[in-house]
């Protein structure tokens, strides 16, 4: 499908602006970074604490994440776990020491916006204190259970509770009658004794900054690996110039993003890391799109400057440029508008790397080769001219004739 046919718009004519841009782009992103010290890490990065809560019914993520904001305070992050109730809070952390607090202050959060008490809540028992909690009212209840048993049974109940699907949350009292050795009495008292909160926290972990600082380096690697391992496939199929223009647009897009990223104080997590991974391979497959159009067009000898091979290339790929990134545009920016907070992130680096990335395999990866094609040119003009003209032959002489002719001319 076409829409556009025949065209001639000059591209490269109109490339200053462009390029202008990304250098406006570029040097207010970085000026950015300096001044705040680099980009804004999420959690995954920073560190900070990561819980994991269950949930008896579908998390609404804004309540959450609102509950928190109240009582724990600085950058929170809340994921749904796909297809399941789970949710993965992230909150900020400055040491270790405020670990047990942060624990605290999340737990009273959560208990205040959903309902539940954390004294006689079942989902947050051990066995020690299910114990405790039971023993005095089975012996007043007379069930039966001698307190060795009782421990058993705890156990038991507890392991049954943990185990999946259940994962820590039961919708009642009632499902453990699954439980071997449990009796309707026992089911009773913990029916009078205990409650049931409509989540479960089932991990509560910390994030050092050791391992933030890990994860941040092996995303770097990760990025540069990718950048090498395009440059290596272009130069092969291609030529090493067609690599490196390649991946400077690669490059130019990706600072350009982090850059924005900044302006706009947003932070950097996995999923941008993600997306910026993602618009490497976008970048560089619509790059390389433009790339073997040209290709095409120089092994077909067709008969016009470099410069105008480029341009021609670059309007005989404008449908399939215009189709894929409008399209894919219109995705990811509903993906930014409607996928809600944890999704912005993401949804905002292709939004942005798909702009960013469309023009600069046009007016920054073309001019590029343009580039390098003029100063082959001028190098192989300089050397001509500046070439000794090689000597005039001096005329040769006649041949003599052979002394028998002559003897016989006389003749």
């Amino acid at each position: 499908m076409e829409i556009f046919k025949n065209t001639n718009f000059d591209f490269l004519g109109k490339k200053a602006p462009f390029i202008g841009l990304s250098v406006l782009l570029i040097a207010a992103g970085l000026a950015s970074l300096i001044a705040k010290g680099g980009p804004r890490y999420g959690i995954d990065f920073a560190g900070g604490t990561v819980t994991s809560v269950m949930f008896a019914k579908e998390p609404n993520e804004d309540q959450i994440r609102g509950a928190l904001a109240a009582k724990v305070g600085g950058e929170i992050s809340v994921q749904r776990v796909v297809g399941t109730r789970e949710v993965i809070i992230g909150t900020e952390l400055k040491s270790e020491g405020e670990m047990e607090q942060a624990r605290k202050n999340m737990t009273a959060a959560l208990y205040t916006a959903f309902g539940g008490n954390p004294e006689t809540d079942f989902h947050a028992m051990g066995a020690a204190k299910v114990v405790d909690k039971l023993q005095d009212p089975l012996q007043k209840a007379s069930a039966g259970v001698s307190t060795d048993g009782l421990q058993t049974l705890a156990k038991a109940v507890l392991d049954y509770r943990d185990t999946p699907p259940r994962s820590g949350l039961i919708a009642s009292f009632d499902d453990l009658k699954n439980v071997p050795a449990m009796t309707q009495p026992v089911i009773d008292v913990m029916k009078k004794e205990l409650t049931l909160a409509p989540f479960a926290i089932r991990s509560f972990e910390l994030v050092g900054p050791k391992i933030g600082e890990e994860l941040r380096w092996q995303a770097i690697q990760v990025t540069l690996l990718a950048l090498a391992g395009m440059l290596v496939y272009i130069a092969f199929r291609f030529e090493w110039i067609y690599g490196i223009a390649a991946v400077i647009a690669v490059f130019h897009d990706t600072v350009i993003t982090i850059g924005l990223f900044s302006l706009f104080n947003k932070e950097i997590t996995l999923p941008v890391v993600a997306a910026l991974l993602t618009l490497v391979g976008y970048s560089m497959n619509d790059t390389i799109v433009v790339f073997d159009r040209i290709r095409e067009s120089l092994h077909g000898k067709v008969k016009a400057s470099f410069s105008d091979i480029v341009n021609t290339s670059i309007n005989q790929t404008l449908s399939r440029t215009v189709l894929t990134s409008g399209l894919t545009f219109l995705s990811v920016l509903a993906l930014w508008i409607f996928g809600g907070q944890v999704l912005n992130g993401f949804s905002f680096a292709l939004v942005v790397g798909i702009i960013v990335g469309t023009y600069s395999s046009i007016f920054i990866a073309s001019p590029i080769l343009i580039f390098w094609q003029n100063m082959l040119e001028s190098r192989k003009k300089a050397s001509g001219a500046q070439a000794p003209e090689p000597a005039k032959p001096s005329p040769a002489k006649p041949p003599a004739r052979p002394a028998a002719r002559r003897e016989k001319s006389a003749k």
